[in-house]
């Protein structure tokens, strides 16, 4: 157990839940499934099951640490790694990955996005527990597929070839990796039979992980390895402050994963969720008889279906001939936008921000 450390990555704006969820206040840090935690408490409780609390870390922007440290008050400040900058999944990965080392050189690590629905926790920790138990031995990386029920446009997919790790005939070389396609591709790659969606769970050594930094993203790798005299000590906040703002703005997936010779996949068939849009929350929440997942007291529907609504409790909302919309109220803000059309709202939060300062 000593050796096995967790990363939670929890430091974005969660903008494609505007208006619940907003630049002070992101989805991570919300309930927004209704079970009485945030999406980062479940996360944290999940991996718990795993590794050690003292183990498990989580990377934020420095603007979120103190929220960090208010829902989760097992976890100790010195597992709480700020960002003074965003700069997307690979800088943030390669920070934790050094301050592991220097504690445990001999650590491997999961790394999971704090905005996952996995509701069958038992099978998860298996799945995690076995591809540590592969990590250990042997120089991969492995990420977690998931079997695509349906032609998915707003996930990554993995193709697997033949080859696999080892006699368990369960995880599979990675062939190739593709973003987020169009509705035609994402059909012929269910077809197909060898796809998986990305999950975006990651398990590998921390010397594995380095070794890969120092291969493909030499840059970020001399960064971090310039500070290792200076991890876990009262150094090492000044030195991030530092030199994290001159990291590469780019993702884990494409600087490392894509490029990587030695990238291995676990596909399962996993109840998984990207709780990442309105759309991927709605199949999660309760429905009516006309399959609205309605949330407050005084809402009347008429003739109205396959909705999202959120209002205040004391907002009364009479909505009529409505199909397929989400209608969302927060702080005097409104949104109505058509569930096909979701994919605008981050550059409706752009124009708020630009045209409606005041």
């Amino acid at each position: 157990m000593k050796n096995k450390f967790a990363v939670i990555i929890a430091g974005g704006i969660g903008s494609r839940f505007w208006p619940i969820s907003n630049e002070k206040l992101p989805k991570q840090f919300l309930d927004i499934l209704g079970t009485g935690e945030s999406l980062l408490q479940q996360t944290f409780r999940r991996l718990s099951k795993i590794c050690p609390r003292d183990n498990i870390l989580i990377v934020t922007h420095q603007n979120y640490k103190n929220l960090c440290k208010e829902q989760i008050s097992q976890i100790k400040e010195k597992n709480i790694l700020s960002e003074p900058s965003r700069r997307n999944t690979a800088p943030c990965i390669a920070y934790a990955a050094f301050k592991i080392r220097s504690r445990n050189p001999k650590a491997s690590m999961i790394v999971a996005p704090c905005d996952h629905f996995i509701p069958n926790e038992k099978a998860f920790k298996k799945i995690i527990n076995h591809c540590l138990s592969k990590s250990i031995k042997q120089d991969i990386l492995i990420t977690i597929g998931i079997k695509a029920t349906r032609p998915e446009t707003g996930y990554g997919y993995i193709q697997f070839s033949d080859k696999k790790l080892d006699d368990s005939n369960i995880i599979k070389k990675v062939k190739t990796f593709s973003e987020k396609p169009s509705q035609d591709l994402a059909l012929q790659f269910i077809d197909s039979g060898d796809f998986l969606w990305n999950s975006g769970i990651f398990i590998w050594s921390v010397d594995s992980i380095i070794k890969a930094f120092r291969k493909h993203l030499f840059d970020i790798y001399t960064i971090f390895e310039d500070g290792k005299e200076y991890y876990n000590t009262i150094e090492e906040k000044n030195f991030i402050n530092r030199f994290f703002p001159s990291c590469k703005n780019i993702s884990v997936d494409y600087g490392i994963m894509e490029k990587s010779e030695n990238v291995y996949v676990y596909p399962t068939e996993l109840t998984w969720s990207d709780l990442g849009t309105w759309s991927s929350l709605y199949s999660h929440l309760k429905l009516d008889k006309n399959k609205n997942a309605v949330e407050g007291e005084r809402v009347l529907l008429y003739n109205s279906s396959n909705n999202i609504v959120k209002m205040p409790k004391d907002k009364v909302t009479v909505l009529h001939g409505l199909d397929n919309y989400i209608i969302i109220e927060r702080d005097n803000i409104l949104l109505i936008c058509k569930k096909e059309d979701e994919q605008n709202i981050k550059q409706f939060v752009e124009d708020v921000k630009k045209q409606l300062k005041n």
